[in-house]
């Protein structure tokens, strides 16, 4: 734990502590100040240490507020100076302003992470036009902004000039730094490593990635578990229930029972003293936080505790395939070239073509020639047929005309051969596309292209399996490339050729049929679905406003490994915060039961509380450091 030692305020508490601890250990091996002095040196280190709980306290019954937790403790106080017990009422007040502190220090650290990288981003940036630097809440968007090697990016944007490696830990967790060039989009809040670049700003400093990142995950704190509201609930009702269990312990045996005034005094304040739910308070809140601030080290943007909660009770999830399980951009899978034509020749002739196309399809093709090292022929008279194909005249092959484009666009031309359509219905049982070509004279070649699943799908779904979740895939592409893709991942019950609405349907019926379960998609054709679901976790989703916005867990980047790490991140932080209130709870029931027969001691009962306290925040900050590896 990184406690504020350089804080002067706070090293004089400790410095309090430590003394009034050792008189108090004194005190009970019978060495005693003497008596002038005593009440005035034990009364300085209440006042100094403790005047705004005794205010406060004070207010507090002014108002007949008996829920205050510092109403119960000004009562401990004030009675123990009555009983001249003045070592254990400064040990009362200077513990319990401890265990505060220690209360606000363990929800710093578990903000620290956040605290640290708002810290680090520029407040200006250099403006090209300008040739100075400027505030960055007043540069608009389309603004020229120079940046350093070695320096944190301002604001998001498009680099125009430049190429540098930029490490956007800051934004999706990923450690490895990427490689950006003209043209490329980058986020304010990651580092410019090794290269002087200029980018043209996208968004205002208040709207950029990172800014929502900050305010979401400040605005976490007040989407409070169910588990955290209910202790909140229940601490409003203890605190004037122990309160009155005081004045019975103090009032029974003293005045009806007739027995010893001081003794049941004593007793009844080391009840109010034990009782306060220090630790109780504290056990939900600063495990929620630690646990949001691992979870967004890594990468993933957790709106709230209560999606923690939800997490941890999860029985299915639902999955989209494009941009989840798979890229979403299509990749050559298949080369056949047919009748005599060379790989060479099919391929830089295809891509001369399909140079003139922006189709997807056609820039993967393009992708693949260059890859295999060829390059693409130059083409001419370009004509795309919107939903068939296109055709072009190639230059470097003489031929009169290049057919590129479905099967049934090439059989408007020629003659299908069976060995085509073999091939064609082989690639479309595997889930994907064929582009069919001809050079005039009958189909030349067959490329099939499919949508390259992610490299750690498959054993994501497979630790999700064996945590007991069913896994669903709900998707709006065919059913042949869905069921081709959920075979290759693991998964057995699919959901093809789904528009945005029946994919909130199916939701619905998983609902039923689950209770919880959670929906993972792009955020975008997926907010109906993400929205009914117990919690919406979306994927991908560095730059997109959407997908922020709209999901209850936003990843910023590609890693469905990242989903069953958060489950276990929650069931880990579910179980501390039980461990927590449990600890707690039995603590101060031993010590209420010592207290009501008559067997409490304070010091002890004082020492308990804030031990108690202090194993709460230690175990909880201990969930920062939970791993992705599995436990």
């Amino acid at each position: 734990m990184n406690l504020p030692f350089k804080d002067k305020k706070f090293v004089f508490l400790l410095l309090s502590v430590s003394i009034v601890i050792v008189l108090e250990i004194l005190s009970l091996l019978g060495i005693h100040l003497p008596m002038p002095y005593a009440p005035f040196i034990f009364c300085t280190f209440i006042i100094s240490i403790g005047y705004k709980v005794i205010l406060n306290g004070l207010q507090s019954l002014i108002k007949l507020n008996f829920s205050s937790i510092n109403l119960l403790m000004t009562i401990a106080v004030i009675a123990a100076l009555y009983l001249g017990e003045y070592p254990e009422a400064a040990v009362v007040i200077v513990l319990y302003v401890l265990g505060e502190r220690l209360e606000d220090i363990g929800l710093e650290n578990s903000k620290s992470a956040l605290d640290e990288l708002i810290k680090s981003v520029p407040k200006t940036a250099f403006v090209k036009k300008a040739n100075k630097e400027i505030p960055i809440e007043q540069i608009e968007i389309g603004t020229v902004i120079q940046i350093k090697a070695g320096t944190i990016i301002p604001l998001d944007g498009k680099i125009t000039f430049g190429e540098s490696l930029i490490d956007e830990s800051a934004i999706t967790g990923e450690p490895i730094a990427k490689e950006k060039q003209v043209g490329d989009t980058v986020f304010a809040g990651t580092l410019n490593t090794n290269g002087f670049i200029e980018i043209k700003t996208s968004k205002l400093s208040t709207d950029t990635t990172f800014a929502k990142i900050i305010q979401l995950t400040f605005e976490a704190g007040a989407a409070k578990s169910e588990t955290q509201k209910f202790i909140q609930r229940f601490s409003k009702l203890y605190t004037p229930i122990i309160i009155g269990l005081a004045l019975l312990i103090f009032v029974v045996p003293v005045f009806l029972l007739h027995q010893d005034f001081n003794h049941w005094l004593k007793q009844a304040i080391t009840l109010l003293v034990i009782a306060c739910p220090c630790a109780l308070v504290i056990s939900t809140p600063v495990a929620i936080y630690a646990a949001i601030g691992n979870a967004s080290a890594k990468g993933a943007l957790i709106k709230g505790g209560k999606y923690i909660e939800a997490l941890a009770e999860i029985k299915a999830i639902a999955v989209d395939k494009t941009r989840t399980i798979t890229y979403g951009t299509p990749v050559v899978s298949d080369v056949f070239p047919l009748i005599g034509t060379s790989r060479k020749e099919l391929l830089s002739c295809v891509s001369g073509a399909e140079l003139f196309s922006e189709h997807p399809l056609a820039q993967a093709i393009i992708t693949a020639t260059r890859a295999e090292g060829f390059e693409p022929h130059t083409a001419k008279d370009f004509k795309s047929i919107i939903g068939k194909g296109a055709t072009a005249k190639c230059e470097v092959c003489q031929t009169d005309s290049v057919l590129v484009g479905k099967l049934e666009f090439i059989r408007e031309y020629h003659e299908i051969s069976t060995e085509v359509e073999a091939i064609e219905a082989q690639l479309a049982t595997e889930g994907k596309t064929s582009v069919v070509i001809s050079f005039g004279k009958g189909v030349v070649g067959i490329i099939g292209l499919t949508d390259k699943i992610k490299p750690d799908s498959a054993a994501a779904i497979q630790e999700l399996q064996e945590q007991n979740i069913d896994v669903i895939m709900l998707t709006g592409d065919s059913e042949k490339a869905a069921h081709f893709v959920a075979r290759q991942v693991g998964i057995t019950k699919v959901f093809g050729d789904l528009l945005p609405e029946e994919k909130a349907e199916e939701i619905k019926a998983l609902l039923q049929q689950y209770d919880k379960v959670a929906m993972v998609g792009d955020g975008i054709n997926d907010a109906p679905a993400l929205a009914i679901s117990t919690v919406g976790i979306a994927m991908g989703t560095a730059g997109s406003d959407t997908a922020i916005e709209t999901a209850n867990i936003a990843l910023m980047n590609d890693q469905l490994s990242l989903i069953p790490f958060l489950i276990r991140l929650s069931k880990k932080t579910m179980k501390q915060i039980k461990m927590n209130t449990l600890g707690a709870i039995i603590t101060k029931f031993i010590f209420v039961l010592l207290a009501v027969f008559g067997l409490s001691n304070l010091a002890l009962a004082i020492a308990a509380d804030v031990g108690v306290t202090l194993i709460v925040i230690l175990f909880s900050l201990n969930l920062m450091r939970f791993e992705k590896s599995k436990v």
